[in-house]
């Protein structure tokens, strides 16, 4: 595999998707479009994973204990009960499953759709920089929504791709993108040739596909039983790539972070593939994250600008995707790009450059990257480098890369 780095500067934009909005009638069809987008935008970005039945126990034991020391409501098992269900209403979080009928599909077609495609998009450049000789001719969409994931996958290798597989187990969404294809027509030829929907994932599992997407869909799912059996089932689905996205939250990372030890570590149900798994971004180490493992957590994720559909409420022309992901390959480990991955925007200064990395020996570094001590290519490489790229660092190591000052007051935060 080449092992260049991969450069985030690109401004995305859906191509062709962006005409059919100027044929839907969306503002004009929906009251309080604007304020219904806005609303389920702030509910998807702060939403949470479903408590598990095995904490809720825990939890619900834990106050009946307490209350048991209060001898009023100790005598009486009914008032018991209902102080603890009471006190759980209101410690727990409420995950709720949407329900993505006509109105709400259109919905999150206006929130999403740009948002996502960015994202996606991100993540397939990482593919396509590193390994330009890769040319996929199939790709499967697992929660597929509007679309985005076949618009951005035609962007990067329309040349190829011969099939889509878009899978949602809404109908008004499946509905929603084939029309979007179709230029906002129910007919006519669609923009992108090659493209099926379904309601279910294929049977058999000797069906595999050479690049295998999920964004934005694990957070969809009620359990952490239900994101192991889907993680599973498209690891055994990919033949080359499995690319999962999800929000740059520390819920959307910890799910990545699930699914990627799930394929490293865990023991694949009828392997018809006997390749191992690899991560190839962007981590790079297999090692546990230490975003995570911090003292303060953080969500390890990243930024991609983009071009926003042409709505009256998008009043900036451009706008920020955060996001994290990771994409895990089928092959030898040894193949994987072992160098630093920068994690957050690079703050340069008169002769030096401020780099955040994650490092092959799996830990954070903060590194101070000058001419004089690293010489002249590796200083103008760091500072050209963008939030997410790879910094080409052949060995990195404590001793080579000097831990800035922790009081330094001038690198962001």
């Amino acid at each position: 595999m080449h092992k260049g780095a991969a450069s985030t500067g690109c401004r995305c934009a859906v191509p062709a998707a962006r005409d059919a909005f100027h044929l839907w009638p969306i503002e004009s069809s929906m009251p309080n479009v604007e304020k219904q987008v806005q609303a389920l935008t702030n509910y998807l970005w702060s939403r949470r994973l479903p408590v598990e039945p095995q904490e809720l126990q825990r939890r619900a034991v834990h106050l009946e204990k307490k209350f048991l020391e209060n001898p009023d409501l100790g005598q009486v098992e009914e008032k018991l009960r209902e102080a603890v269900l009471r006190a759980l209403r209101k410690t727990t979080y409420h995950w709720q499953e949407l329900s993505y009928n006509e109105s709400l599909s259109l919905v999150y077609m206006a929130a999403r759709l740009d948002g996502g495609f960015a994202a996606v998009s991100r993540a397939f450049h990482e593919i396509q920089a590193r390994v330009p000789e890769f040319q996929p001719q199939t790709l499967m969409d697992f929660g597929s929504g509007t679309g985005s994931v076949t618009w951005a996958a035609h962007s990067a290798w329309g040349q190829s791709l011969r099939e889509y597989l878009c899978v949602d187990s809404s109908a008004a969404m499946l509905v929603l993108a084939e029309k979007l294809l179709k230029g906002g027509s129910e007919s006519g030829e669609p923009y992108v040739p090659g493209v099926f929907f379904r309601q279910f994932l294929p049977v058999s599992p000797k069906v595999q596909f050479d690049v295998v997407v999920s964004a934005f869909s694990l957070s969809e799912l009620p359990s952490k039983a239900d994101r192991t059996e889907l993680v599973q089932t498209l690891w055994r689905k990919t033949s080359h790539f499995l690319v999962l996205v999800e929000n740059g939250t520390k819920a959307g990372h910890s799910l990545l972070m699930d699914a990627r030890d799930l394929v490293l570590k865990g023991k694949e149900k009828s392997p018809l593939d006997p390749r191992p798994g690899f991560v190839f971004a962007p981590c790079p180490h297999e090692l546990p994250c230490p975003q995570l493992t911090a003292s303060k957590p953080l969500a390890c994720s990243f930024s991609q600008a983009y071009h926003c559909i042409p709505f009256s409420w998008n009043k900036k022309k451009q706008k920020e995707e955060k996001f994290s992901m990771v994409i895990l390959a089928r092959g030898s480990p040894e193949e994987a790009n072992r160098w630093p991955r920068i994690t957050q925007p690079v703050l340069k200064r008169p002769r030096h450059v401020h780099c955040h990395l994650c490092c092959p020996d799996g830990h954070m570094q903060h590194a101070v990257i000058t001419a004089r001590q690293y010489g002249r290519d590796l200083y103008r490489c760091a500072r050209v480098s963008s939030w997410g790229d790879l910094l080409p660092v052949i060995t990195p190591s404590e001793s080579e890369l000097p831990l800035s000052p922790a009081d330094d007051k001038d690198f962001l935060t």
